[in-house]
C-alpha cells in the first residue's frame, strides 16, 4: 500500500489540493482545483475541501500527513489578517483539520511561507542560511529565511511587507490599510490599470500597455516603490539572495532589471536575484513540502 501525503493550499479565489508519494514529496501524483464560489462563507469553503480531500487520498490508512497553506497569517489557533473570505479572520483552522484529520499529523502555515519552504527543500533557496523570498501576485508578502528556516517573528507574521509604509504619514494598518501592497501589489495594479484604461485589464497585462504615458507612470511610480521596499529589506536582513515568485512573474522582464539596480545602488553587499522555481501552485507544493515537517 503506497503511503501518500497530502497539500492543501487555501487561496482567496481557490482551493488546490494535491498527493504525493511520501518518498517523492515533489511530484504529485493527483491534483484537484476548487474555485470558491461569490458569497461563499469559511465553512462552506472548508468543507467542500476537506470532502474533495477525502475523494482524493482514497483507501483510509494509506494517508501519512497532511501540509496546509492559507492566505492570511495563522496565530496560535486562528488566522488573521485574512479578509478575502467571508469567516477565515478569525477561523480556527488548526483546531479544524486535528479533527479531520485525527492522528494524522497535520503542519501549517501561511501560503507564502509555505511557498519558501518549497524553495528551500527543492528549488532556489536550496542550500541558502539566509534568504528572502519575495510573492508578486495578488497580494504583496515576503517570507524571510534565516539559518535555513522560514522565521515566522514573534506572532506569525514576520514578512508582511504589505504593511509597510508607502510613504511618511499615510493612512496604514491601524486605519484599514497596507500602504506598499495597494501601490505594487497585482490587485492595485489590475484595479489602477483598469481605471485608467476605461476596459478591465490584469496586472500583467499592464505592463504590455506601457507605450502609454499615464500607464507608463503608474508602472514606475508601482515598480520603483517595491524596489526601495525590497532594498530597505535586504539591508536589514543582508540575505545571500532573493527569490521572487509569484503571478506579476510575467512582468519580469519589466520588473526584474528595476529591482535589481535598485538593490545594488542601495544595498552594501547585494544578494543574487533569482526567479523561483515554483511559480505555478507555489504555495500548493508549499504544503506537501510543510507535510513532511507535520508531527502529532
Amino acid at each position: 500500500m503506497t503511503r501518500i501525503v497530502l497539500g492543501i493550499d487555501f487561496g482567496g479565489t481557490k482551493v488546490a489540493l494535491a498527493t504525493a508519494a511520501a518518498d517523492s514529496v515533489d511530484r504529485p501524483l493527483r491534483k484537484l482545483r476548487l474555485p470558491t464560489r461569490g458569497g461563499e462563507g469559511a465553512q462552506q469553503v472548508l468543507r467542500r475541501s476537506l470532502d474533495a480531500a477525502r475523494d482524493l487520498t482514497g483507501s483510509p490508512g494509506t494517508l501519512q500527513a497532511v501540509g496546509v497553506s492559507t492566505f492570511g497569517v495563522v496565530r496560535g489557533e486562528t488566522v488573521r489578517l485574512a479578509p478575502t473570505v467571508p469567516g477565515w479572520e478569525g477561523l480556527e483552522l488548526p483546531r479544524l483539520l486535528r479533527e479531520e484529520f485525527g492522528d494524522t499529523p497535520v503542519a501549517i502555515d501561511n501560503d507564502v511561507n509555505a511557498a519558501a519552504a518549497a524553495e528551500l527543500r527543492w528549488g532556489a533557496l536550496r542550500g541558502v542560511g539566509t534568504g528572502l523570498y519575495l510573492n508578486l501576485g495578488t497580494g504583496l508578502a515576503a517570507a524571510l529565511v534565516a539559518d535555513g528556516k522560514v522565521v515566522p517573528g514573534a506572532h506569525g507574521a514576520a514578512g508582511e511587507i504589505g504593511y509597510l509604509l508607502a510613504k511618511a504619514g499615510e493612512p496604514a494598518f491601524a486605519d484599514g490599510h497596507a500602504p506598499l501592497e495597494e501601490v505594487v501589489s497585482g490587485h492595485a495594479l489590475a484595479q489602477r490599470g483598469s481605471a485608467l484604461l476605461g476596459r478591465p485589464v490584469s496586472a500583467a497585462a499592464l505592463f504590455e500597455e506601457d507605450r502609454d504615458p499615464e500607464v507608463r507612470a503608474l508602472l514606475d511610480d508601482a515598480v520603483e516603490t517595491l524596489a526601495m521596499a525590497v532594498a530597505n529589506v535586504c539591508v536589514v536582513l543582508d540575505p545571500q539572495c532573493v527569490v521572487i515568485g509569484g503571478g506579476l512573474m510575467g512582468a519580469s522582464g519589466h520588473i526584474l532589471p528595476r529591482l535589481t539596480a535598485e538593490i545594488r545602488r542601495a544595498v552594501p553587499f547585494p544578494p543574487e536575484i533569482t526567479a523561483a522555481r515554483f511559480v505555478d501552485d507555489a504555495p500548493l507544493y508549499g504544503a506537501l513540502a510543510l507535510s513532511l515537517t507535520a508531527k502529532n
